[in-house]
């Protein structure tokens, strides 16, 4: 028989959804077999899942839960797997930036969500209109899951241009934004991670209406994401994500190298007492 295929649960919901349902049904001592029959459901859908090849729906967790005697933890799972603790508009773009080999993001306003820290995005998703507390927690811990991205076998490229204004806005207070300058230091030293500061002086103003995210595929523009309100939205037309990637040139052309964006991410780091 096969070995089972390795999965690693901080790769993303949907495989840490099949890691602890294997890990469940072994410690009950049932076969994949066994546990569809008690589920009535198909044994290939329980390896499927198992192996984060297909999304587990609802009812497929909560007979999962009845049947290893668990107290619904698997049915929680499986609503984060589904991605249904996110934003509907922004569903289809997390599944796209999963996949993405490369990511190219600019941010003329805040820090890009992928470098964001914990304490940093509570505060940006805390001041949206109406949002329960229950709320910014998922949605917080739904951009924290995105950094699976980086703890992959083969981690996504990231090329991050920030706004240097962006630095000195008091998200948070002084405290929080020592933590975040910080923390975007510490990534940078990631192999597969690019910061630069792009400063007051830079003459490009292609940038300065909205956020946006590139992702590619060997070295090809595949899809964007860009930034608006009151939600953003999802871009595949190849024609518009290439125009998107020639703003992106443009303004990463007056953007200071790394080393430099981050001397001056320290100094400005020094700035908040």
């Amino acid at each position: 028989m096969p070995q089972p295929i390795p999965l690693r649960p901080d790769a993303s919901p949907l495989a840490l959804f099949g890691y602890e349902l294997r890990r469940y049904r072994e410690e009950a001592q049932l076969t994949q077999e066994q546990l569809a029959k008690r589920i009535a459901f198909s044994t290939s859908l329980v390896g499927m899942v198992e192996r984060a090849a297909r999304r587990p729906e609802k009812a497929f967790a909560e007979r999962c839960d009845q049947a290893l005697g668990l107290d619904g933890v698997l049915t929680r799972l499986s609503a984060v797997a589904r991605r249904e603790t996110d934003a509907e508009h922004f569903r289809t773009w997390l599944d796209i930036e999963q996949e993405a080999a490369t990511l190219r993001a600019w941010d003329p306003l805040l820090i890009p969500g992928l470098l964001q820290t914990q304490s940093y995005a509570r505060r940006i998703i805390a001041g949206e209109p109406g949002i329960t507390p229950e709320q910014a927690d998922q949605q917080v811990a739904g951009r924290m899951r995105r950094l699976s991205i980086l703890s992959r076998e083969d981690p996504a490229i990231i090329f991050a241009l920030i706004d240097e204004g962006v630095l000195r806005r008091p998200i948070g207070g002084p405290d929080n934004m020592r933590e975040q300058l910080a923390y975007l230091i510490q990534v940078a030293e990631h192999p597969t991670v690019t910061i630069q500061i792009v400063p007051y002086s830079a003459q490009s103003t292609c940038g300065l209406l909205s956020a946006f995210v590139i992702t590619e595929q060997h070295n090809c523009p595949q899809a964007a994401y860009v930034d608006c309100s009151p939600r953003g939205r999802t871009i595949e037309d190849r024609a518009a994500v290439s125009e998107l990637a020639r703003r992106y040139d443009t303004i990463r052309a007056e953007a200071y190298p790394q080393h430099l964006s981050i001397k001056l991410i320290e100094d400005v780091m020094e700035q908040w007492v």
